[in-house]
């Protein structure tokens, strides 16, 4: 082999993954992974431990396309504003690394793979959820409540609380008590955690016409909406427990935390609004969701 040509494989390589890697960030990895955390979880609460391997590898699966075809089309629906934040700009679309209709037919070939492989292997209810929160958060929330209405947050959070939900009837069938607590959990979990960042955004959101809360309402609102929402936290996350799914443990961790986390929310609250608290607030819902998630799966009651 020649130099010449050792140059051009190795740049043909390098351009081939580069691609390759532009494609995999169009599926938006790290929200797609949360999706399967949250997933496995309501599998793992329905079977009272280690859910069957067939049905858990099919559900896994399936779900991870269908978040993986919704986070496309967002790629797809969003480029313009993406272009415009500092945050997004960098995405393979805005940045013109890859053609738009890659990401349109990645989501749709994505989806109905998803949808087939639920449906036939897993459960046709669970297909259905999984179609339906592809539909919410791709035609729903950004397709119109993003570009049209400050309540985008608060009701395209439905799509994001769906994945545990999808879990429980994969391994039930139907949709439990456990699955409502855990959708009611994961709902009232993601606003606040949003608007802590989109508050100090807020600037870039109001030059993409983006009409989230901090723009609409201004800090004062946004502030108090988070407080509700952080409340309302308390006993949604003790909801497990009460239901019997859950032991002491879980709820003694689950306490603790969501007060902690109503105190910090309060000190955010009455504080000029910086950088530096709204990440700490930020990240403390991170760390607020995965430690009640483990002892989920710590402290889970046998049936």
């Amino acid at each position: 082999m020649s130099a010449n040509t050792s140059v051009v494989t190795g740049t043909s390589l390098k351009s081939f993954r580069s691609v390759a890697h532009d494609i995999y960030e169009l599926t938006k990895p790290r929200i797609t992974f949360l999706m399967l955390i949250t997933t496995f979880t309501g599998m793992w609460l329905a079977a009272r431990g280690l859910p069957p391997l067939l049905t858990t590898l099919y559900t896994m699966i399936g779900v991870g396309l269908a978040s993986a075809s919704s986070c496309a089309l967002n790629n797809y629906i969003d480029r313009e504003i993406d272009r415009e934040m500092t945050r997004t700009r960098n995405r393979p679309l805005p940045g013109d690394r890859l053609d738009p209709k890659v990401a349109i037919y990645l989501g749709f070939t994505l989806g109905l793979l998803s949808f087939v492989l639920l449906a036939t292997t897993v459960n046709l209810l669970t297909a259905s959820l999984a179609l339906f929160t592809n539909f919410f958060y791709v035609v729903i929330y950004t397709l119109w409540l993003k570009r049209t209405s400050p309540l985008c947050t608060s009701i395209g959070g439905i799509s994001g609380a769906l994945p545990p939900v999808i879990g429980i009837t994969a391994v039930t069938g139907t949709i439990t008590p456990a699955a409502i607590a855990l959708f009611v959990f994961m709902y009232l979990w993601q606003p606040p955690h949003f608007w802590a960042l989109a508050i100090i955004r807020k600037d870039e959101y109001a030059r993409v016409n983006i009409p989230m809360l901090p723009v609409v309402k201004g800090d004062r609102v946004t502030k108090r909406q988070m407080l509700i929402y952080t409340v309302a936290l308390i006993p949604a996350s003790m909801a497990l427990t009460w239901l019997g799914v859950t032991g002491w443990m879980y709820a003694a961790t689950a306490l603790v935390m969501s007060l902690i986390y109503l105190g910090l929310t309060i000190d955010f609250a009455l504080r000029p609004v910086t950088a530096k608290y709204s990440y700490r607030l930020f990240f403390f819902s991170i760390l607020y969701l995965c430690l009640l998630f483990v002892m989920m799966f710590v402290d889970c009651l046998p049936a």
